[in-house]
């Protein structure tokens, strides 16, 4: 090959780094034997954050390889940093449980790394081709993952269900790309979009049918209804550790290829995929408000919100905007940090016995932990959107974006289900407060208590921080107009 044709890959290096971490990891592992599951683990984490600075290495601006097929601009730094840090945040919260259940395995961290590369793909995917591979890198690795405790039937019943309904998910969004590229003749976003804008009038029927399967796809990727149906099942099944990855980096990795995707290639149809958002987003803020009321067990509730959760930053995207796509980057960012401090509570919910994992547990946590009720109560004000909180932010960014697009009746209906939404939140505040205790936790470990009081810092402390992290939400969502 001449050097010519070489592409560049210095917009990769940050997969690049995360794939080679993981195939060094695994070579180690596989030599050392299960002794090495310590080892492997701080290297996973050492790697994602020497990932995370290879971000840095880029030069700024947006720059394409591969064709065109992968592009790394401001949008793509700025989702994949968060994508990279909630992986990197999740490997340590999961070291003391795995090592607590005597299920240490060092193809846990390497599987991680291994679908962050995917996530990391996905986010700076421009081409249909190269999502989809980007898609599969990431699903591969999370179906196993989710059954990883192979001796619990509920976490090989969980992977099973992911796979299952993955693969129906993922042949659907193959389907749907196919038919796009017959409508269209291309499959780079740029191609598609060229298309698109020289359609006069309404687009195709069978491009309508492409966009719609399309749709289907990413809504099971970031659990948006009706699409939804796993991730309750899957949330409450998977271990801990597992549930708590789930919830923060394949999430933010979904919807940033959603965002790309809708506004590159199909940014001239936004007629057509307007629409579907809206719905998807209604009836995914109303199902996470309702569903969750009469859910027992932490991570099914956790699961509801985290539905409820996604339809919100889809507020944000339906606006069809920059001001949209910049309330969607800063949404995500809050509910990341938010959701990792929740899980790691979740995570220190273990009693001489065990783990419990009932919302019932926490009765009375005021008065054996009050610290720890306290950061966890101001989680659970900033998920329900109380001010002056990071939650109350988050959804008020996204809902001004609606309101200036004339979104006015998708707004109220947010604002309403989140209203709604408040109950389960308070309803565990006050189990904390006002109830005697249930029975006493063990003492949480240190990383986990790191975690959770960051991210309780992060949830009081985000009208400081509020400039720094609009404007770096705004130079991002600028890249993709």
């Amino acid at each position: 090959m001449a050097l010519a044709e070489v592409p560049n890959l210095l917009p990769a290096l940050p997969e690049i780094v995360l794939a080679l971490g993981a195939l060094a990891l695994l070579l180690y592992g596989s030599i050392r034997g299960e002794t090495s599951a310590k080892t492997v683990h701080t290297g996973a984490v050492l790697v994602l954050i020497l990932a995370t600075l290879a971000i840095l290495a880029v030069p700024t601006g947006s720059v394409t390889t591969f064709g065109g097929a992968f592009v790394l601009d401001g949008f793509a730094r700025f989702a994949k940093a968060l994508t990279f840090i909630a992986a990197a945040i999740s490997l340590v919260m999961a070291r003391g449980w795995f090592e607590a259940e005597k299920l240490e395995k060092f193809e846990f961290p390497i599987l991680i790394l291994l679908a962050t590369t995917g996530m990391g793909m996905m986010i700076s995917a421009n081409d249909l081709i190269a999502l989809y591979m980007g898609l599969e890198l990431m699903s591969l690795s999370l179906y196993v993952v989710a059954a990883i405790n192979r001796d619990n039937l509920r976490s090989t019943e969980a992977g099973l269900k992911y796979f299952v309904l993955g693969a129906l998910s993922s042949g659907m969004l193959l389907y749907g790309a196919s038919l796009v590229y017959g409508f269209t003749g291309a499959t780079s976003f740029a191609g598609i979009g060229r298309v698109i804008s020289g359609i006069d009038g309404t687009l195709p029927l069978g491009l309508v049918f492409g966009l719609v399967f399309l749709m289907a796809g990413f809504a099971f990727k970031i659990s948006a209804v009706p699409f939804h149906m796993w991730t309750p099942d899957v949330y409450e099944g998977a271990p801990t550790p597992v549930t708590a990855f789930f919830a923060a980096a394949p999430k933010m990795a979904a919807m940033a290829m959603l965002v790309r995707a809708l506004s590159d290639a199909f940014g001239d149809a936004q007629g057509a995929w307007q629409q579907i958002v809206v719905f998807i987003a209604i009836a995914s803020m109303l199902l996470g408000a309702f569903a969750a009321i009469g859910q027992r067990n932490i991570k099914r509730l956790l699961a509801y919100s985290s539905i409820g959760h996604m339809g919100f930053a889809l507020v944000g995207l339906a606006a069809a905007n920059q001001e949209g796509v910049q309330g969607v980057l800063v949404y995500m960012a809050i509910y990341m940090a938010t959701s990792l401090g929740a899980f790691a509570m979740v995570l220190s919910m273990r009693t001489s016995s065990g783990m419990v994992e009932e919302v019932q547990d926490l009765a009375g946590l005021s008065k054996t932990q009050p610290l720890t009720a306290f950061f966890f109560a101001m989680l659970m004000f900033s998920l329900a959107g109380i001010p002056p909180l990071a939650g109350f932010f988050a959804k008020y960014v996204v809902f001004v974006a609606a309101i200036k697009s004339g979104l006015y009746l998708f707004a109220v209906v947010g604002v309403l289900a989140s209203v709604v939404g408040c109950y389960y939140y308070l309803r565990i505040v006050k189990l904390m407060y006002f109830d005697e205790p249930a029975q006493t936790f063990q003492p949480m470990a240190r990383e986990l208590s790191i975690i959770l009081g960051a991210s309780a810092v992060v949830a009081l402390g985000f009208i400081f921080m509020i400039g720094a992290v609009m404007q770096a939400a705004e130079t991002a969502a600028r890249s993709l107009f």
